[in-house]
C-alpha cells in the first residue's frame, strides 16, 4: 500500500502492484503537502496549505482530529514511533509537536529564519530533523525545546 497526498486536496492510498485506489479522503480547503501512516497502519496523518494537520482513522474512512496553531501553510508532517506524537512544519517558520492523545499542541519549535519545508523523527528517540528555507537544518531535543 502507498500513501499519497496531491494538489487536488485528498489522500488517495494505492494496491500494488495492480495500482488500483483502495481509499480517499478529502476535507482540506487547500494543497495537500504531506502524508504518513502511523507506525501501528490504523490512522493517518495529512499537512495541508489550508495551515492545518489532520489524523484520519482508516476504519471510519474520515477526519477524526484538525490540528491547528499554524498561521501559515504545514510543508510537512510525521508520526513518532511510540504513535503518540505528530510533528509539523510550516511556512510561518515554526514546527510542533502535537500530542494526538490530549489533542494539543505540546511544544513550538522556533529558530529558522524562513519557511520549514520538513520534519522527521529520528527512529525510537525524543530528536527531530527539520528542513528550512533558510537553507539550514536543525536537530531538535523535543523534551527540552533546544536545538542539539
Amino acid at each position: 500500500i502507498v500513501l499519497t497526498g496531491s494538489d487536488d486536496r485528498m489522500w488517495k492510498t494505492w494496491g500494488f502492484p495492480d495500482g488500483n485506489i483502495l481509499l480517499t479522503g478529502q476535507g482540506h480547503t487547500d494543497w495537500l503537502s504531506g502524508c504518513c501512516f502511523r507506525p501501528s497502519g490504523t490512522q493517518l496523518v495529512t499537512s495541508s496549505g489550508d495551515s492545518t494537520v489532520r489524523i484520519w482513522d482508516l476504519s471510519r474512512r474520515g477526519c477524526i482530529l484538525t490540528l491547528r496553531g499554524h498561521s501559515r501553510g504545514v510543508r510537512g508532517c510525521s508520526w513518532h514511533s511510540c504513535g503518540d506524537f505528530v510533528a509539523s512544519a510550516s511556512m510561518d517558520c515554526t514546527s510542533k509537536i502535537w500530542d494526538v492523545n490530549s489533542e494539543r499542541c505540546r511544544y513550538t519549535l522556533r529558530g529558522h529564519k524562513d519557511s520549514v519545508n520538513s520534519i522527521e523523527f529520528l527512529p525510537f528517540s525524543s530528536t527531530v530533523l527539520t528542513s528550512s528555507a533558510d537553507k539550514t537544518l536543525s536537530l531538535w531535543d523535543v523534551r527540552t525545546v533546544s536545538r542539539l
